[in-house]
């Protein structure tokens, strides 16, 4: 199992991978942190991306989608990360850690650290 960032997520879910983010995924089943889901949402509430929650189709895919909750774990978890950054970003590293699922993320801070399990591309 894979943990996406919310970029690679909306990347995935418009079909802009790259080649080599299209082979990972492809061979796991994938999963998000449910701070992920609300970053979806602020994004098209703020017009920054065109995404109709009401969508079947996305519906449907998200579905398909294992969803990790915030807990008082990854709270914690966030204490330890050697990163700072946003919130929302520090949540989805941290659920990576606690749950030991690799991230695939494009952030070069996150892919920098040496605590979050990454996903190889």
């Amino acid at each position: 199992m894979l943990n996406l960032d919310t970029h690679v997520l909306l990347h995935a879910l418009a079909g802009r991978l790259t080649r080599r983010e299209l082979a990972t995924l492809e061979d796991d089943s994938w999963s998000i942190a449910s701070i992920v889901l609300w970053e979806i949402g602020k994004l098209a509430d703020l017009g920054r991306i065109q995404v109709d929650l009401d969508d079947a189709e996305l519906i449907r895919a998200l579905a398909r989608i294992h969803v990790w909750p915030l807990s008082l774990d990854v709270c914690r978890a966030i204490r330890g990360l050697d990163f700072r950054g946003d919130p929302a970003d520090e949540i989805i590293a941290a659920t990576s850690v606690v749950h030991q699922v690799p991230l695939l993320t494009r952030d070069r801070r996150i892919r920098a650290s040496r605590r979050v399990p990454l996903a190889r591309r």
